[in-house]
């Protein structure tokens, strides 16, 4: 799925708690996990059709529905990022926050070796194109408030509620939209 350097992607629309997502895929892994209000170029990729049946997507949406049936804590998924290696690298401590715990932007980039870019972690992080698999609900304000979440607050409000979020890291913060 490659003409040259440029990378084809396919996609597959499913059903959600939170609204129908779109799935998006190279043969490579999931590319992407768009919420339907998403803002159009969030995320960009050659995407060259709908294709049900990747078995990529099959997976993927297998693992979403257990996930909001209470029955899935952990994905294991092949991913595939498309960003900057900064973005990539906010991208992979994403990963790391588990199921029920939140963090800061602050956290994440001290996490990441470089504690003055909490500004760009917040950028990378709202450029996420792997929403839910990759948790930047997860990532709070370092008062604690719900801020800037392409799928809506509302949305990550409901992610947090449906893992029984925790506080967790340097200090107690209360989840407040």
């Amino acid at each position: 799925m490659s003409h040259g350097l440029r990378k084809d992607y396919v996609y597959k629309i499913v059903p959600s708690p939170v609204g129908a997502l779109k799935l998006i895929a190279s043969n490579d892994g999931l590319a992407a996990i768009l919420w339907e209000n998403d803002r159009p170029g969030r995320v960009r990729l050659n995407i060259v059709g709908e294709d049900p049946n990747h078995p990529v997507l099959v997976e993927t949406e297998r693992q979403l529905k257990d996930y909001f049936a209470g029955r899935r804590k952990e994905f294991d998924l092949k991913l595939d990022f498309a960003g900057t290696d900064f973005q990539k690298t906010v991208w992979a401590a994403l990963l790391k926050i588990p199921f029920g715990e939140t963090r800061t932007y602050a956290e994440i980039a001290r996490q990441i070796g470089a504690p003055k870019a909490v500004r760009a972690v917040g950028a990378a992080n709202g450029r996420n194109p792997i929403s839910i698999i990759a948790p930047c609900h997860r990532v709070l304000g370092s008062s604690g408030h719900l801020t800037g979440f392409a799928g809506g607050l509302e949305t990550k409000a409901q992610l947090l509620t449906l893992e029984g979020a925790r506080e967790t890291g340097s200090r107690q913060r209360m989840l407040r939209v």
